[in-house]
């Protein structure tokens, strides 16, 4: 039997158990906020329990049931579960007249509130949009879905994750729905291949953050395959530098020196700033491997692609999708202190980076980027023997909330707990601490909150 929930779930093409857990879950998250029941929140099905729903075999209980209500417009359960035949269009409408966003403004309303509240509105008007142009894809979905690709690109790496995830991966479902539908001419096609892109690049990335290299890798995969598609050769070489990027703080140097040359390979006629993140890249990857004169060298190649540098539509994104001058600094920095190198040079290029990331309304501002820079200055100041000025410049880096402490941070971390341990300043008071504090920063479930 073909029941209404089924053709309403079939007509917003979520007859998958994926496809339909992101739109169940924001649901669940919405009916949560305007009932004031946080339990609901994280109400969720297995693939067995939507299944006996989607073919009628089983209807939700309890909770379940007032979720699937506001997800499907306010149609009663009653009405979702009678029979619509085949080959005809059900005769019938909601019985409830709740919005499925609950938006309810409040008198008194603060502004944080009254911002989410509008992006709820505005990510329903989304929904609307995307179900809406059912016989061919509009200009305005491909709008909407760009304009929340820019959103996110720009806020991933100033925000936890958690604040985004969800968006991120609800995006990415939109993207590769639309281009599973066929309903998209062509040039639309390239336009949605880009965008899944730089989505898929986007997930691998919060994969890697999480500390789950191995997923992170497969969206990485997933994001080469759109890129490719697409015929972006900007958006090739910026997935083979995500590659080396995972790679590199997995612990595999070999793996990322070969996707940085890789890389660099796909971006020899470009002229956007990934092809000076990729040498920087392969910088880092050298000095892991102890490689001197190739970490040189690649930083040389860096310095003089950026003197010819033109920004590009992946730079134009911004976030993640830029490599703007502090972070090469950055970048620089970190292959010097891989190698074993602590003076009063690259003392003072450390501070540098560290100021350049120190004022958060900046563009080029992110919290992982100035957590490695400040792990980087303590570890030149114990070189010299400076354990105080190591403890004071990893201070920030200790204090932040278990939220923002992804892998890549997390590592550097322990990379200054590491050179506690040696020479001279190993017996220091303050080294004793500083190693103990590190000992205990790694949460149990990088960039999440604990």
């Amino acid at each position: 039997m073909r029941t209404l929930l089924r053709y309403l779930l079939d007509r917003r093409e979520l007859r998958d158990h994926e496809a339909f857990l992101p739109h169940f879950r924001q649901a669940a998250r919405e009916l949560a906020e305007f009932e004031g029941k946080p339990s609901l929140a994280t109400l969720a099905p297995g693939r067995s329990t939507f299944e006996a729903w989607y073919y009628g075999q089983r209807q939700p209980q309890r909770d379940a049931r007032r979720v699937l209500v506001r997800m499907l417009g306010g149609f009663s359960i009653e009405q979702l579960w009678t029979e619509v035949p085949e080959g005809t269009a059900p005769d019938v409408v909601p019985v409830l007249s709740a919005p499925r966003t609950g938006v309810h403004v409040e008198t008194g309303m603060d502004l944080h509130e009254m911002r989410r509240t509008g992006a709820m509105a505005a990510r329903r008007a989304m929904e609307f949009a995307l179900g809406a142009e059912r016989e061919l894809v509009g200009d305005e979905t491909i709008g909407f879905l760009s304009d929340e690709v820019k959103r996110i690109a720009e806020e991933y790496p100033r925000v936890p994750l958690t604040e985004i995830w969800q968006d991120l991966a609800m995006a990415q479902d939109d993207a590769f729905r639309l281009l599973e539908s066929g309903r998209t001419r062509p040039s639309q096609s390239r336009d949605l291949l880009f965008l899944a892109t730089v989505l898929s690049f986007l997930m691998a990335k919060g994969s890697h953050d999480m500390g789950d290299s191995k997923v992170a890798m497969a969206q990485a995969r997933a994001a080469g395959f759109c890129a490719r598609q697409a015929e972006h050769k900007g958006l090739v070489a910026l997935v083979d530098g995500l590659k080396s990027l995972i790679s590199y703080w997995a612990d595999r140097p070999e793996d990322a020196l070969h996707y940085a040359r890789q890389g660099a390979a796909e971006s020899a006629n470009l002229r956007g700033t990934v092809s000076i993140w990729l040498p920087g890249l392969e910088a880092r990857a050298a000095a892991l491997l102890g490689d001197e004169a190739a970490a040189r060298s690649a930083n040389q190649r860096a310095e003089d692609l950026r003197e010819r540098v033109e920004p590009d539509d992946l730079d134009r994104l911004g976030g993640l999708l830029t490599y703007p001058q502090v972070k090469q600094l950055y970048y620089s920095v970190e292959s010097e202190v891989l190698l074993g190198h602590g003076d009063a040079h690259v003392a003072a290029q450390a501070e540098e980076a560290v100021r350049g990331f120190s004022d958060p309304s900046a563009a080029e501002w992110a919290y992982g980027d100035a957590a490695g820079s400040q792990c980087n200055l303590a570890l030149v100041r114990l070189y010299s023997g400076d354990v105080d000025g190591a403890a004071a410049a990893i201070r920030p880096v200790l204090d932040l909330a278990p939220s923002l402490r992804n892998n890549g941070i997390v590592v550097s971390a322990q990379r200054v707990r590491g050179a506690l341990t040696r020479g001279p300043v190993r017996e220091a008071v303050v080294a004793r601490d500083l190693r103990a504090e590190i000992e205990m920063y790694e949460p149990s479930r990088p960039a999440l909150p604990q």
